[in-house]
């Protein structure tokens, strides 16, 4: 049985006419006819009396009638109810980040975003694990419309997202510090740039982290490369940060996930100015994505940054 036979019935029974029926139901009068024949076939019972003029319902038919605007108005009101399920996830946007920039960004800037223009924002935080090339892959197959992740011409792993079919809004600058624990006296454990017989042990980033290619080729640039030793590799920012906490080690970090810990002297530079690493903080988009709450949600960050004077838009 289908469910638009029983809006053939319907309709037949409130004009008594199958011309003015199968008109109402813009179907011709014998697909109309054929369509109430197979109603009666499937339900084993004779719906219709035509041999009365008008037509009449039988004693089945008038009973099948109250069935048929009941399973019908259940039909309309579920379909409504899934568009708008549909609607409502279709509204929704999804976005992926890193760990340590979830815990820097999402409750502080995107999340009140979020409130203040009625968009909701779904997230992945599956992304949390996943590695820089990974971002990449979701934003460009569709699993997320916004990715907020680390810029600089030497993160390899971003390139693509250079390409004419992405956009992004700068949402500020950042650098990298050299960060170590203070010793009992209150001192920097560590300290820039060590030397051959005494190498610094160094808390690296994993090689498929946003941030381990910028750290390798900046530390080639300066004029005094430092004297490391890796002793761990980590693909998180806010894990290299829990181990230079304990002592283990000096590393880079984003002065933004350390400024706390830096004022309060829980942690130290481990060097002057020259180590820093600029880069910048970004929120990538599909261009060509049809989410229709994505273009507008982009336009109110891309005013807010603006007026903030951070913004600059990819050209």
């Amino acid at each position: 049985m289908e469910l638009r036979w029983l809006d053939d019935f319907i309709a037949l029974a409130g004009t008594r006419h199958f011309s003015r029926a199968a008109e109402e139901r813009n179907v011709t009068q014998p697909t109309l006819s054929r369509r109430i024949k197979l109603l009666e076939d499937e339900m084993g019972v004779t719906l219709i009396d035509r041999n009365t003029l008008p037509l009449s319902l039988t004693p089945a038919g008038e009973i099948f009638l109250s069935g048929a605007e009941n399973m019908s108005r259940i039909a309309r009101d579920t379909k409504s109810q899934c568009r708008e399920i549909r609607k409502q996830v279709e509204s929704r946007l999804r976005f992926a980040t890193t760990q340590t920039l979830y815990l820097l960004f999402y409750r502080n800037w995107l999340m009140p975003a979020s409130e203040r223009h009625n968009i909701p924002i779904d997230l992945n935080l599956n992304s949390t694990s996943w590695a820089a090339s990974d971002f990449v892959a979701a934003l460009t197959q569709g699993q997320c419309d916004l990715v907020l992740c680390y810029w600089h011409p030497l993160i390899n792993f971003i390139q693509e997202l250079e390409g004419p079919e992405f956009e992004y809004l700068v949402v500020c600058d950042e650098e990298l510090v050299p960060v170590t624990a203070l010793g009992e006296d209150n001192q920097p454990l560590f300290q820039l740039p060590g030397s051959p017989r005494n190498p610094l042990p160094y808390i690296s980033y994993h090689a498929s982290s946003f941030l381990r290619p910028l750290v390798d080729h900046s530390l080639l640039k300066v004029a005094q490369p430092p004297d490391l030793v890796t002793i761990n590799e980590n693909m998180h920012s806010v894990s290299v940060k829990a181990m230079i906490k304990e002592g283990f080690g000096v590393g880079w970090l984003p002065k933004r996930l350390v400024s706390e810990s830096l004022t309060y002297n829980s942690l130290s530079l481990a060097g002057n100015e020259q180590w820093n690493i600029p880069l910048q903080i970004r929120l990538y988009r599909l261009k060509d994505s049809h989410r229709a709450t994505l273009d507008p949600f982009w336009e109110k960050m891309r005013e807010e940054l603006q007026t903030d004077g951070l913004i600059e838009v990819q050209t």
